[in-house]
């Protein structure tokens, strides 16, 4: 580790009380930047989408499952792969806390992936995971909501990702995406991100953020060569 500069307590004090400062700045910057995400317009998602879980097909509809609000997460996973994306799997790992939680605030969780759903279901199995996740395979879903690319698409440059990337490098990646329920049958679509935009919801970064050396990751390259499975690390 890099040596530090070391003071006794009072400086310490004042410097904590400074950093402080800016911090609660952060705060009111944040919970104004989430009401202006709770302010954006809606869309309506007209278009019938069909997935597979545990019990068989069920509908987007059936995946708020009670609850008027809808998280889903874009787990990377394509069809070819034996298991799923080690990054994605770095976030899903943050997961399995939270759903009891925010059912409790009229919100389901749900994680769609392109892989047939024997294969999510036997990989989950392997991580020990319990929050719901389903399978978007046969369906438009990924495409519509710009976590999936076809071939052609990123050949020619035409695939978008994160509102304006035309080179999303695989023909999956990551995002969230927030949908509503208005009575019985009406949908809308209110938010979605990408990228750096999903980091709000993997709480090992935002604790690694707070450790002197950070995430401790390069400014160039491949950021996460460090991440693995869990059950890849060596003990």
């Amino acid at each position: 580790m890099d040596q530090h500069e070391v003071v006794d307590h009072d400086q310490w004090i004042q410097a904590r009380r400074g950093l402080m400062t800016r911090e609660k700045e952060l705060t009111r910057l944040r919970e104004e930047l989430a009401q202006k995400r709770r302010a954006l317009p809606w869309e309506a998602v007209t278009k019938e989408y069909l997935f597979e879980g545990p019990t068989g097909q069920v509908t987007l509809t059936d995946l708020f499952d009670g609850s008027s609000q809808l998280i889903v997460y874009h787990f990377m996973f394509d069809p070819t792969w034996d298991a799923g994306c080690p990054s994605c799997s770095f976030w899903a790992d943050n997961f399995d806390g939270a759903p009891i939680h925010l059912r409790a605030r009229d919100v389901a969780f749900v994680a769609i992936s392109r892989a047939p759903f024997a294969q999510i279901a036997a990989y989950k199995r392997r991580m020990g995971w319990g929050f719901q996740w389903v399978s978007s395979a046969g369906s438009d879903f990924n495409y519509d909501f710009h976590v999936s690319f076809t071939p052609e698409s990123i050949s020619d440059r035409t695939a978008v990702y994160n509102y304006g990337s035309t080179d999303p490098d695989l023909e999956d990646r990551e995002g969230v995406s927030v949908f509503v329920k208005n009575g019985a049958t009406e949908v809308f679509h209110t938010y979605s991100a990408y990228a750096r935009g999903i980091d709000m919801v993997n709480g090992t970064y935002q604790f690694l953020d707070l450790v002197p050396k950070g995430r401790d990751e390069p400014a160039e390259s491949f950021k996460q060569f460090w991440v693995r499975r869990h059950d890849e690390y060596e003990r």
